[in-house]
């Protein structure tokens, strides 16, 4: 297991290539580029098209852990849920990004931006928002807001995106999503939905001279782990899963 699996409910580790130029979309070229990630991972036997034009291929879902692949118009995706290691997700999304550029034609060039996101999902039947704003704090500066005679918080998703170098084309960003609306807690009837805590790892732009975007995903997932290790783990999700264990 990784060593982020106690942490939440499900964890996952996902990697997002957007291209500036649309991705093949022949039946030939689709079906060789899927086989080849399928002769690597057998148990990838699930493939489908959603939306007339992404293409799917992914494991069965039963079992809370697996594996999935994805070619969009101008995307190519890959993820892991639950996954048993990181080496294991980050193999996956190599392959993925080594097999791009001779069965997909994808250049250093043709790089919109290449991310790696860290998720962790919690499950809980109540009001995300409150919950969020009772474990995390809301800042100084709007905690009087937050007690206003008979408030309610119904929308409160916290995140902050930090540039790693001069140029902002390294970026990361620590982001919240709730699934909690104004409905529901007008109500007071709430479904048990997933809260997510999402740590990406972004690059902008086109590849450097030399740099493979196998090498520059390496990358994204040690700044992406750094962060989560560093910055994550004690201050969000420790706060979270406590504050949820006592409701």
């Amino acid at each position: 297991m990784t060593p982020y699996a106690s942490l939440a409910d499900d964890f996952y580790v996902n990697m997002n290539l957007a291209t500036e130029m649309e991705l093949p979309a022949q039946r030939e070229t689709i079906l060789q580029y899927f086989e080849r990630v399928q002769k690597r991972f057998p148990s990838m036997r699930k493939f489908y098209c959603r939306d007339k034009r992404d293409y799917v291929l992914e494991e069965d879902k039963d079992q809370g852990r697996y594996r999935w692949a994805a070619v969009e118009t101008k995307r190519l995706c890959s993820g892991q849920v639950n996954p048993p290691s990181l080496d294991a997700v980050l193999d996956q999304h190599r392959l993925v990004l080594d097999l791009a550029p001779a069965f997909l034609s994808v250049s250093p060039l043709d790089c919109e931006a290449l991310d790696v996101l860290f998720g962790f999902d919690f499950a809980f039947r109540g009001n995300h928002n409150a919950l969020l704003a009772e474990a995390l704090g809301v800042g100084p500066a709007l905690e009087r807001f937050g007690d206003l005679p008979g408030g309610r918080v119904i929308n409160y998703e916290p995140s902050l995106t930090v540039a790693l170098d001069e140029e902002c084309r390294i970026q990361v960003r620590i982001s919240t999503e709730t699934r909690t609306n104004a409905f529901q807690v007008r109500t007071g009837e709430f479904n048990e939905e997933q809260l997510s805590v999402y740590v990406t790892a972004r690059q902008y732009g086109s590849l450097e001279p030399d740099t493979s975007y196998v090498d520059a995903m390496d990358r994204l997932a040690r700044l992406a782990r750094d962060v989560v290790d560093n910055c994550v783990i004690d201050q969000i999700l420790k706060p979270l899963a406590r504050t949820i264990a006592l409701k």
